[in-house]
């Protein structure tokens, strides 16, 4: 069985999470800190880093080691097949999907500094702070007025796709981590998706409230 190492409350565990229930796909899940578990993490990711997917083995050979929540996506992507795939095959559809997954993911990288400034280094530097709550405000100001265009039930249409995952996953981490930046009344259409995505239950079983184990003494 595959092992996905992270906790769920990391948006980018949780989006390759809802993917893989999506998908039907069994794992076993370890719920390590890269903070107070990183050894443990290290073993399997030199990088420290979560997501880490373990394949299942082959043989004699120990399972391959994926990491990076975008490639992890992909070879599930690969694994599912073209037909039940996440996202389209090809084409501006294709391209317009990974645009709104990149700006997602971008987005969720400026939360997550937000978070070590003020709770991993002990201080928020104001220059870098208030750079990367520009930022923030950017990408929200883009997918709302992306996700408003669009009057079906998810981004693309009638069925859910990874950009979906991806913004309702950020979205949630984002409300939790930085409730005062986020705020509901400026982004009714970002708010709605969230609440589609919530209600899914792929979503409701994969969820950790945010919080930051202390690293190994």
């Amino acid at each position: 069985m595959m092992i996905l190492i992270g906790h769920y409350d990391s948006p980018f565990v949780r989006r390759v999470a809802i993917a893989m229930r999506l998908y039907g796909m069994d794992y076993e899940h370890r719920a390590w800190s890269v903070f107070s578990q990183a050894d443990e993490i290290a073993a399997y990711n030199p990088l420290k880093r979560v997501p880490t997917l373990v394949l299942d083995p082959v043989g004699d050979e120990a399972g391959e080691v994926l990491i990076e929540s975008g490639a992890i996506l992909d070879w599930l992507d690969e694994l599912a097949g073209p037909e039940r795939a996440l996202i389209a095959e090809r084409g501006a559809e294709r391209r317009a999907a990974l645009k709104v997954c990149a700006l997602a993911s971008g987005l969720a990288d400026k939360a997550v500094s937000l978070v070590y400034e003020r709770a991993v280094h002990g201080r928020e530097t104001p220059l870098w702070a208030e750079r990367c709550r520009s930022q923030i405000g950017g990408v929200l100001e883009a997918l709302e007025a992306d996700r408003a265009w669009r009057p079906g039930p998810w981004w693309f249409g009638e069925r859910i796709n990874h950009a979906d995952i991806a913004v309702g996953c950020v979205l949630r981490f984002l409300g939790e981590a930085h409730p005062d930046v986020f705020d509901e009344t400026l982004w009714p259409a970002l708010t709605a998706h969230a609440a589609a995505c919530e209600a899914l239950p792929e979503f409701a079983a994969v969820v950790l409230p945010f919080f930051i184990a202390p690293p190994k003494a």
